[in-house]
């Protein structure tokens, strides 16, 4: 895999260090192996789900984290004493235990998740504080404890 060098966004901007140690952070994230397989979905404006391919997996063998803005979803399987006398002629499916990652945007919180028929489904949504909404700011509005200055003939009427 190719590096990024990216000493020329250091040297001519300032304050973007943080968007260059997330794209370096994502450059190592161990997503190269493809397991297990995964959709991510948009389902609404600030609504997103996972899904993850997690046949043989139960609810018990599964464990889904959050911390810092990196969601981890890890399976873990035991060899049982039935499988160990099993005798495969062609073994398809993958029964191994994985960690999959995934870096959130900020403010991305997850709303939940559901496995069913072999499918997890990690449901995700942005929660924008009321500070960052975008707000309209209506024209020739003040309010009533700040009149406007208004400058007429070179005079200051009030």
């Amino acid at each position: 895999m190719q590096t990024i060098d990216l000493s020329p966004i250091y040297r001519s901007m300032v304050g973007f260090d943080r968007v260059a140690n997330m794209l370096d952070a994502a450059s190592r994230l161990d997503n190269s192996q493809g397991y297990p397989p995964y959709n991510i979905e948009k389902t609404g404006d600030n609504a997103f789900v996972i899904e993850l391919a997690v046949a043989g997996f139960s609810e018990d063998t599964l464990d889904i984290e959050t911390k810092e803005g990196l969601l981890t979803i890890a399976g873990k399987t035991g060899a049982t004493e039935s499988e160990e006398k099993r005798e495969f002629l062609h073994r398809g499916i993958a029964e191994r235990s994985f960690i999959r990652r995934f870096q959130l945007a900020d403010h991305v919180i997850v709303k939940g998740a559901s496995l069913e028929n072999g499918l997890l489904r990690v449901e995700l949504e942005r929660q924008l504080p009321e500070a960052m909404k975008p707000r309209k700011i209506s024209i020739g509005e003040t309010s009533q404890k700040e009149q406007p200055k208004v400058i007429e003939g070179g005079k200051n009427v009030a």
